[in-house]
């Protein structure tokens, strides 16, 4: 199995005058929601797969809700999730406010089995 990828040609954003490059760019090969993996962990085990989405459902509202209060979600060796923010910054600590916060985004950080798998993963270019 190999990853497809294709190649896209890319402005430089801090030089519009600059020729373009050309870079490679990954191609979905489709998608796995909870319902697929559900499924797939039923067949591998001896819970079903109503049971597996169930606990996954539950797993996802779990995730969200810690995340919520502040904390890293360490899934294993799967990763870890954490939210990060960006603000305006000020000249005096005591300025700073909720009020300045203009970004959050959640971070992914892979764990040792993902960082593995992108190691061993191929390339193919589509044509």
């Amino acid at each position: 199995m190999s990853v497809k990828f294709k190649v896209v040609p890319r402005r430089n954003p801090q030089d519009n005058a600059a020729p373009e490059k050309f870079y490679a760019a990954a191609i979905s090969n489709g998608e796995t929601d909870l319902e697929a993996l559900s499924e797939m962990i039923a067949y591998q085990s001896t819970l079903t797969d109503t049971d597996c989405y169930a606990v996954l459902r539950s797993l996802e509202h779990n995730i969200i809700n810690e995340l919520k209060q502040g904390r890293i979600v360490r899934l294993g060796s799967l990763g870890s999730f954490q939210v990060s923010l960006s603000s305006d910054g000020k000249d005096v600590a005591d300025e700073v406010t909720a009020l300045d916060i203009v970004k959050n985004r959640i971070n992914f950080r892979p764990g040792k089995k993902l960082r593995q798998m992108l190691q061993q993963i191929s390339y193919q270019k589509e044509e």
